[in-house]
């Protein structure tokens, strides 16, 4: 089916009810889930993209930057609550 509007493209997400929010909480729980069981099966080293994804994650919180929900809302991801600052005025 073809996209009746092309200068006004559908937000990516937008029947699942996927928003950036969700997909930032969900890359980051993987995240931390498959550093920590690489620390456990190969290198404890891992626990260094643990403390990066935790401290991106805090400084998230404080300033409303992320390079995640960027790079999402640049591809047409539909914005959440969080995020809404990423919008463009």
């Amino acid at each position: 089916m073809e996209n009746a509007n092309p200068q006004n493209p559908p937000a990516t997400g937008a029947a699942t009810g996927t928003n950036i929010d969700r997909l930032v909480f969900r890359f980051a729980g993987s995240f931390v889930l498959l550093s920590l069981l690489l620390a456990q099966l190969h290198s404890p080293y891992w626990l260094l993209f643990t403390a990066f994804v935790g401290a991106n994650m805090l400084q998230a919180s404080f300033t409303g930057l992320c390079p995640l929900a960027s790079i999402l809302s640049r591809l047409g991801v539909k914005p959440g609550s969080a995020f809404c600052a990423m919008k463009k005025s």
